[in-house]
């Protein structure tokens, strides 16, 4: 992949994000496309995003019964996303499902622990040992139910690649040097990123909320 970087494109009209895709594609690789996004537009909207040329990142995050995933990934197939997310969580028949279920062209990844949670909320629901121990357990879960990779934070991406040397490895929650944090409690550096082994940087409000995307987005790619 010559660039790794995919924007993460939550806006909520159609025009306004291919507006912002058009404007900075030549600085990205693909295009992000969250719940948000396709509650709110569905089918319609991925194939309208994916006029820009671009590859398609439908980060969904399915989370049920085998039967129902497996379902809702059959229902996607006409999208041909290069990426879907799936939640590690759901146990290894959701995912052996979902895998089976998925476009040979579409990558399947389970998101491990959000990088919007820290070790206090892990404890709170329940889960006991650090995140990185949490990430590195449901990564082995991923990595044996046949899928393509896992997303977790900047943080833990090294141990992984260690682990699973041929994994694909999707990183959110990145923020350029001496960028605003926000909502994200685990981040590093796009670069910090992918020089750990990170297969994708997901961006997002660095780029889409700049007063300048495209020098936001220029910048972050000279980085890499």
């Amino acid at each position: 992949m010559t660039n790794p970087v995919y924007l993460a494109l939550d806006l909520p009209r159609i025009e306004a994000a291919k507006d912002l895709a058009g404007k900075v594609k030549a600085h990205i690789g693909g295009i992000k496309l969250g719940l948000e996004f396709f509650c709110a537009h569905g089918h319609h909207g991925v194939h309208e995003l994916a006029q820009t040329g671009l590859p398609i990142f439908l980060d969904l995050k399915l989370h049920d019964i085998p039967n129902t995933v497996a379902g809702a990934m059959q229902a996607i197939h006409v999208l041909e996303p290069a990426i879907v997310t799936i939640h590690a969580g759901g146990g290894r028949a959701m995912m052996e499902d979902a895998k089976a279920a998925a476009g040979e062209r579409t990558k399947v990844v389970a998101v491990t622990m959000l990088t919007s949670l820290d070790e206090r909320d892990l404890e709170r629901t329940g889960v006991s040992g650090s995140a990185h121990d949490q990430v590195m357990r449901l990564a082995d879960l991923a990595h044996s139910a046949g899928l393509d990779g896992i997303v977790c934070s900047g943080h833990e991406v090294g141990a992984v690649r260690k682990a699973w040397k041929d994994g694909f490895f999707v990183v959110p929650g990145l923020r350029p040097a001496g960028g605003p944090v926000g909502d994200q409690k685990r981040v590093v550096t796009p670069r910090q990123a992918r020089d750990d082994g990170a297969s994708v940087l997901v961006i997002g409000r660095p780029i889409s909320r700049a007063e300048d995307p495209v020098a936001a987005a220029r910048a972050i790619e000279a980085t890499l």
